[in-house]
């Protein structure tokens, strides 16, 4: 009996192809072999087309060509092959009113010279990427929760020295925690989790 093949189509922008592709198609194979798949690329419409066996191994293979689409590098959205990571993308269109407002707002998840998303990837662990319309983050998929919250929250307005002083408290948290695992010792729970006026 021959097994059932699955198969998805996603675009991505043109000038990611050659990224996908990798030098000599060195990419496009490496993430065939890891997901078990096959691609067909579409140079010139920026088409990609997966297919493969597992379903499971498919969508994997899609949400890593969608982050290589997305502008992260291929090594950090090979990150994906990991069970415990995920892929978010938060369009910046759904935050602005005006294309004047969506550019400020990149700037704002940027930061001056980079600082912003710097500090976010820092007190996270996460990788952010922020690429034409929208912007994507890729971690661990706790970590994935914190750092799409700041995004959210920079993107609503919030100040930044308030979501660097709760990001310090979720990087505390999550120490305590990882603390309290390993030796069974409390030290402080019940720390508030929401990003509030201080």
């Amino acid at each position: 009996m021959e097994e059932e093949r699955y198969e998805y189509q996603l675009k991505i922008p043109k000038e990611r192809i050659a990224v996908l592709i990798g030098k000599e198609g060195d990419i496009k194979k490496k993430l065939e072999e890891e997901t078990d798949t096959e691609i067909n690329i579409d140079s010139k419409e920026g088409e990609v087309t997966v297919s493969g066996s597992d379903a499971l191994d498919l969508l994997t293979a899609r949400e890593i060509i969608k982050a290589v689409g997305r502008g992260f590098n291929p090594e950090i959205a090979m990150l994906l092959l990991k069970p415990d990571y995920g892929l978010e993308i938060i369009s910046i269109n759904d935050y602005a009113k005006t294309s004047n407002d969506a550019i400020r707002l990149k700037g704002r998840v940027i930061g001056k010279e980079g600082k912003a998303r710097r500090i976010i990837e820092d007190m996270t662990g996460c990788s952010i990427s922020v690429y034409g319309k929208t912007l994507a983050i890729i971690g661990e998929s706790e970590k994935l929760a914190i750092a799409r919250k700041a995004v959210d929250s920079l993107l609503k307005g919030s100040p930044h020295s308030r979501i660097y002083r709760w990001l310090e408290r979720q990087r505390r948290q999550m120490r305590d925690h990882l603390f309290i695992e390993r030796t069974g010792d409390s030290e402080d729970e019940g720390k508030e989790d929401n990003i509030k006026e201080e």
